[in-house]
């Protein structure tokens, strides 16, 4: 009869490092705390710490700078956005395709946030549309799109599925880029924004009601109105473009 090999507790600390960094909670590129306060954290050895750690390095999850400290490997994020960002600047239409796509990925969020949602998720996700920017005219819309990102960051952490809240956390910014472009534009039109502000409250309130079928359609329905109002000023840019020309030639 075989013997049960007993699991070292180095494992079980590896797993919850594991989590963290599919959840988000350490982001890729970031610094991990000091093994003696991962220690203290965890409430075990600094010898257990450091075999977790050794363990995600095998596992290329992390890498050791000398000197420096132990980080998260950016591997995901690289490989996936660096090729679409490229792309996407070289092809502005692309932004139409990235928006298509937001709607499964935000769709989804804003379902499982109003199906699986805790008390503090619903508290996050009131707190990160209080701080959106309201009647903001600036022409750099970059703070704007960071506040944006993350409030979709924590809706998708309110849905609690872990492969979402990875990929929408290694297309961050990706996603940043085509919100600040679109705001770039929108900006240009006083009304849009109130109905915009408007959707993305309806949005939470459906979350809130714990209603998904709602929050997802409320969701659908916020970039739907955004890709239908971009479209209209392209098609007004370009007839202006044209007038300007036939008067050009008069």
């Amino acid at each position: 009869m075989r013997q049960v090999q007993s699991r070292k507790l180095s494992d079980d600390i590896m797993e919850q490092l594991e989590s963290m960094i599919l959840e988000g909670r350490l982001l890729a590129g970031q610094k991990l705390p000091s093994e003696r306060a991962l220690a203290e954290q965890f409430a075990v050895s600094r010898p257990s710490v450091r075999e977790a750690i050794q363990k995600l390095e095998a596992k290329n999850m992390l890498e050791r700078k000398q000197g420096g400290g132990t980080f998260v490997k950016p591997r995901l994020n690289e490989l996936i956005t660096d090729p679409l960002l490229l792309l996407l600047s070289d092809k502005p239409e692309m932004q139409f395709d990235l928006l298509e796509f937001r709607h499964a990925l935000e769709g989804m969020a804003a379902y499982y946030a109003a199906l699986r949602g805790q008390p503090e998720d619903y508290q996050a996700l009131e707190s990160a549309l209080d701080a959106l920017p309201v009647g903001s005219n600036s022409a750099d819309k970059s703070q704007e799109a960071m506040a944006l990102v993350n409030f979709y960051l924590t809706m998708a952490n309110a849905a609690h599925n872990m492969v979402l809240q990875h990929v929408m956390r290694s297309l961050q910014s990706m996603l940043q880029d085509n919100i600040q472009r679109n705001l770039e534009v929108l900006a240009k039109h006083t009304d849009v924004e109130q109905n915009i502000n408007r959707q993305r409250r309806n949005i939470v309130q459906a979350i809130l009601a714990g209603d998904p079928e709602q929050a997802r359609k409320a969701s659908n329905e916020h970039l739907a109105y955004i890709e239908d109002t971009l479209l209209n000023i392209n098609r007004q840019d370009m007839r202006m473009q044209r007038a300007l020309r036939r008067i050009e030639v008069n």
